[in-house]
């Protein structure tokens, strides 16, 4: 039995220039993490693609299915790997013919060893011309045509055996995982902050997340799991990554008590985006990521998100600001995150919602709004256990939101997700002090 042959297509990478390498080997790197446990002998990288051999037991589907989350890849197929020799290429090209549906089709050859007799222009013709008379024998009305055919098959001439194929099966496209610099992503649990987070993991940027989440209403209903298998799904993209989960209801209380009802929502948001810089910096992220869409929601507006926005000075991203439910949607069902956001859950923003939100505040409102807040709790005798410990005020409230954090790895390997370590950042603070 021959062994199977991947054929790797890439588009992307070759726009790049003196840092060419440095993707394709981050391609490659992606490409032996999410293959391990299936046999790869050799990857190999003859001109504009790369060859992946596997040994004669690789389960191939099961490569197949994991070859579709690789970013990078623009397309790949499986080739028949085949004798050096016009009537065996002939023959397995009709076996990669012959199931395909298609009214028109091409032959396309490339010769990277000239040492072969034949010629590109020759194999095409000898190929195509056998083809066309076999599908004409099985009675199929079926013509060529050079410029935009149905089908093409392709054969592959490198030194050793020829590759032929005629099914290409699209990849996820993109950049390669951990390729563009690092982003710490505000994961709601909804479908908006999952597809912002993919759309960025596309651009070669590895993504960390952070959850901001508060009791349910009975046992079981937090937020939690959600998030979990929400960053399950998406680390077969990237190969790791970290969740940072912050208990939120009890910051949100204080808001409720001493700010505006008609900014409580923004104020929310506020503090998360200053709680995520904090554990962006830990984490050495350049950036933020949220799933905003622009006048998706009352706290979307326009002014709403830059007033919101104004609150951290680290750059945020909102790479679906110009997309709307239904494009979000359709890529969330694409990736595998739209029904484990459609789970029914407990989302800590909603809760103590105004009657009237604001919908078109500006940074200074809100600035005073938090001001008030921090006049409100700066008595000795109103303030609370907690604030008496930590202090008074907005950093007071984002350094308890930072210090509460729990910090949970996951690892891609051998095509299941694991997760790796869990720990505090305040306990892991304490151990290195």
């Amino acid at each position: 039995m021959a062994k199977p042959v991947i054929v790797v297509h890439y588009h992307e990478l070759w726009l790049k220039g003196r840092n060419r390498n440095f993707f394709l080997a981050k391609l490659r790197q992606a490409l032996l993490r999410s293959l391990e446990d299936l046999g790869v002998q050799r990857i190999g990288r003859p001109g504009d693609r790369m060859l992946i051999e596997l040994g004669e037991a690789a389960r191939v589907e099961e490569a197949v299915d994991r070859l579709q989350r690789v970013l990078g890849v623009a397309n790949f197929a499986v080739a028949r790997s085949v004798e050096r020799d016009m009537d065996a290429i002939c023959d397995a090209a009709w076996q990669e013919v012959e199931p395909e549906q298609f009214a028109t089709f091409a032959v396309r050859a490339k010769r990277s060893d000239k040492s072969f007799p034949v010629t590109v222009m020759e194999i095409e013709q000898v190929v195509g011309r056998y083809l066309l008379d076999k599908l004409r024998a099985a009675g199929r009305s079926v013509r060529v045509h050079l410029d935009a055919p149905e089908l093409t098959c392709r054969i592959e001439i490198p030194p050793g055996p020829v590759l032929v194929y005629a099914r290409k099966i699209p990849g996820a496209g993109g950049l390669p995982a951990n390729s563009g610099g690092r982003m710490m992503c505000l994961l709601s649990g909804g479908f908006d902050s999952a597809v912002a987070a993919y759309k960025m993991m596309k651009r070669g940027a590895h993504i960390s997340f952070v959850h901001f989440w508060g009791g349910g209403a009975r046992p079981g209903e937090s937020s939690v799991h959600v998030a979990r298998e929400l960053v399950k799904k998406l680390v077969p993209y990237q190969l790791t990554a970290k969740l940072f989960l912050v208990p939120f209801e009890p910051l949100q209380r204080e808001i409720v008590q001493w700010a505006p009802e008609t900014y409580r929502v923004l104020l929310y948001r506020r503090l998360m985006l200053r709680i995520a810089e904090q554990l962006a910096l830990r984490d050495h992220a350049q950036a933020l990521i949220t799933g905003d869409s622009l006048a998706q929601v009352a706290s979307q507006t326009l002014q709403n998100m830059v007033a919101v926005g104004a609150a951290v000075s680290m750059p945020t991203f909102r790479p679906l600001a110009g997309d709307d439910k239904v494009e979000i949607l359709a890529l969330a069902r694409k990736i595998g995150t739209h029904d484990i956001s459609a789970e029914p859950f407990h989302d800590c923003c909603p809760v103590f919602m105004p009657k009237t939100p604001a919908l078109y505040a500006s940074a200074e409102e809100l600035d005073r709004a938090e001001a008030a807040l921090d006049a409100g709790v700066a008595s000795p005798s109103s303030a609370t256990a907690s604030q008496q410990a930590f202090g008074s005020g907005i950093a007071a409230l984002v350094r308890r939101g930072v210090e509460a954090a729990q910090v949970e790895r996951f690892r891609y390997s051998a095509g299941r997700v694991e997760q790796v370590s869990s720990f505090r950042i305040e306990s892991a603070k304490a151990q290195s002090a």
